[in-house]
């Protein structure tokens, strides 16, 4: 069985090629048909309120959306190594010659043309090159309707996203279980890494903090001892999608304060799980949040010393919500709300569903308490 390839040259002009199709891995194409044909239509909509006839997508978010998972990085700190051109007659990934082998083995959907350029051809200008009719829409021109098309989770990636969070919180559970006062902060991370790893996901972000520097909020690890008690933090991606999962270890009881801080960081994290409800406004939630810390007796500019999460999916917060977000919640949309104060914090990815919010990074190994409905995980005591 063959499959058209298109080769660009550096100018972007394209000639036909006959090669074989390359066996996919486990002999299945990436992708769900039923999810990707939802996400196309969306994108046409968006084509047809622009009055365009089409829309390039750059970004690793987008084109991980729109693929619906496949892998189009190499380095975690680079450039996607591929542009998805879409228009009213198809799909057209385009991705450089070296590159070309493995995403049409690997990460290619079924329906996508595949178009390849120089290594060190123009990626973006040679994708644009296919239009016809015209130059086609920039992503950032309508980066707020695409973010809007992300928002409502279909039933595949739901699903795969539930797995993820599910064996990100088991990591952590492995990690932080054979954990002792000795362990380096650097030794919790790159055993964190190990298990990411292990799991065909990335470590986007690996942070740990002992008692030493319980003081920092985004506590890049250090060779120093965890000592009595530590925070951990993983975003993991796999398939596009971004695990946030935060937990702590503790070696001996808490103390009264400890306790009593950890018990009022969780009812401002249910206060803002009650205000994220199908058409609230993200600016709204955000009021919530600022007046939960100062209820439960944080401080009225708590909200200001670290960023406070928002919706979740194909990027560690799409977006992070501030006070002037203007964003609406709907049905099936992921959250990973992070309130934090002096010395705690409360993080996990959930789901907004009919039912409410499910809570998607979840290891039944971890102790956990109910806080208004909802098991809550508490600090590891060893």
């Amino acid at each position: 069985m063959n499959t058209t390839q298109h080769e660009l040259d550096a100018s972007g002009a394209a000639s036909a090629v006959r090669t074989p199709v390359i066996q996919e891995i486990n002999g299945t194409a990436p992708g769900n048909p039923a999810d990707r044909a939802v996400k196309r239509q969306r994108v046409l909509d968006i084509l047809d309120a622009a009055g365009r006839d089409a829309l390039l997508l750059t970004t690793n978010t987008a084109l991980t959306w729109y693929l619906d998972g496949s892998r189009v990085h190499i380095s975690l700190a680079g450039d996607p190594i591929a542009a998805m051109l879409v228009d009213r007659d198809g799909d057209h990934l385009v991705t450089f010659n070296n590159e070309a082998a493995r995403i049409k083995a690997e990460e290619l959907p079924d329906g996508v043309a595949l178009h390849t350029v120089p290594w060190h051809g123009q990626l973006h200008a040679s994708a644009a090159l296919l239009a016809r009719g015209g130059e086609p829409l920039a992503e950032a021109e309508v980066a707020a309707e695409l973010r809007t098309a992300r928002q409502q989770f279909l039933p595949g990636e739901s699903a795969r996203y539930a797995r993820l969070c599910a064996d990100a919180a088991a990591a952590m559970t492995d990690v932080l279980s054979q954990a002792t006062p000795e362990t380096t902060e650097f030794g919790v991370a790159s055993a964190l890494a190990a298990r990411i790893v292990a799991m065909g996901a990335e470590p986007l972000v690996l942070l740990c903090n002992g008692s030493s520097r319980s003081g920092f909020r985004h506590p890049l690890p250090t060779h120093a001892p965890i000592g009595r008690r530590a925070m951990a933090v993983v975003c993991a991606r796999r398939s596009g999608l971004v695990a946030n999962v935060t937990r702590w270890v503790r070696f001996g009881a808490g103390t009264p304060a400890e306790l009593d801080a950890e018990a009022r960081i969780a009812a401002v994290e249910a206060d803002i799980f009650d205000a994220t409800v199908p058409g609230a406004r993200l600016a709204g939630i955000f009021a919530e949040i600022q007046e939960a810390y100062f209820r439960h007796g944080f401080g009225a500019d708590q909200w200001t010393l670290h960023h406070q999460g928002g919706p979740a999916g194909y990027a560690g917060r799409d977006p992070r919500a501030t006070p002037a977000t203007d964003d609406t919640a709907v049905l099936n949309q992921t959250f990973t709300w992070n309130p934090t104060g002096p010395g705690v914090k409360i993080e996990d990815t959930v789901q907004l569903t009919e039912a409410g919010i499910s809570v998607l990074s979840v290891d039944p190994r971890w102790p956990a308490a109910t806080v208004n409905g909802i098991a809550r995980p508490l600090t590891l005591e060893l």
